[in-house]
């Protein structure tokens, strides 16, 4: 497969996008405090006021989960009192857990309107774990749709998965069923080296759009996951560390915000290893995001 290199990429990727048009930019953000407590609706308001306050101005964040945590429950609200907008998940692992996920989001649309909402995820890297088969996730993507459409709700609706989910044939039909497509991508997983990061990157990025436009042309690929660790073990050639954390920052991210709907990993993480977060426990930023 022959790939861009990341100027000819990324000059190809903005040739045909108007100046006027923008891009969803935001952060991933787990239901828990670092210390594994749920968070309460005044802890999504803080969260939500704290990514406000960050360089770039972040007003949209990615969760994971409807009902897990009362997610929804605490965070709509506090979104709505601080102008933030959620790329919501849905979690379809299992049939319980999912009839549980879809409730949730029906509650919260009921009760709230859609305006909070960017777009709805089925599912994260489902096909990736082998959780589940295409077939089954297509349909529970295309039930998640059918109900928010019921109560008059029109975002997008569709599925995020590792980009070697998406380059592989046998999941197309989840591609089909999806109005977008969400990409997660790691070089520091594929064990690359930090100067040779931002291409392997962008490598994913474009074997992604080539295999999605091959099955349904015209679908939008979102990046949905990437970033580089802080902190934790060597991983091939691959090392984390702040400053590394901040080069990835700078080469990726910078770029990523103005050609891609891109949602950042992660917002806090500091009790991970390894760790990608881009804030501390004090909620300050470790290295510049500046861009």
């Amino acid at each position: 497969m022959k790939f861009l290199s990341l100027a000819t990429f990324i000059t190809t990727a903005l040739s045909g996008i108007s100046g006027a048009e923008a891009y969803w930019k935001g952060f991933n953000v787990g239901a828990n405090n670092p210390d594994g407590s749920c968070k309460s609706q005044a802890d999504w308001k803080t969260t939500f006021n704290t990514l406000k306050g960050l360089p770039g101005y972040f007003t949209s964040v990615r969760l994971y989960a409807s009902s897990d945590c009362n997610t929804l429950e605490n965070a709509v609200p506090a979104a709505l009192a601080t102008g933030m907008q959620i790329l919501v998940g849905v979690w379809t692992e299992d049939d319980t857990h999912f009839n549980n996920e879809k409730q949730a989001l029906l509650a919260a649309i009921q009760q709230y309107g859609s305006d909070w909402i960017i777009a709805v995820s089925v599912g994260s890297e489902d096909l990736y774990r082998g959780d589940t088969n295409p077939a089954k996730l297509a349909s529970q993507i295309n039930d998640v749709r059918g109900m928010i459409r019921s109560v008059g709700a029109n975002q997008e609706v569709g599925h995020v998965d590792t980009w070697t989910a998406w380059v592989n044939s046998t999941n197309n039909a989840v591609i089909m069923a999806s109005d977008f497509v969400g990409l997660d991508g790691y070089p520091y997983f594929q064990g690359a080296a930090i100067q040779d990061g931002a291409n392997v990157f962008w490598q994913s990025v474009q074997a992604t759009r080539d295999a999605v436009n091959s099955v349904k042309p015209g679908t939008w690929v979102w990046i949905t996951e990437t970033g580089w660790p802080v902190s934790g073990a060597n991983d091939g050639s691959a090392v984390p560390s702040i400053s590394n954390a901040q080069a990835y920052w700078t080469n990726v991210a910078c770029a990523a915000f103005e050609q891609a709907n891109t949602f950042w990993y992660a917002y806090q993480d500091y009790s991970d290893s390894p760790s990608f977060g881009v804030v501390d426990a004090n909620r300050k930023p470790i290295y510049n995001l500046a861009c």
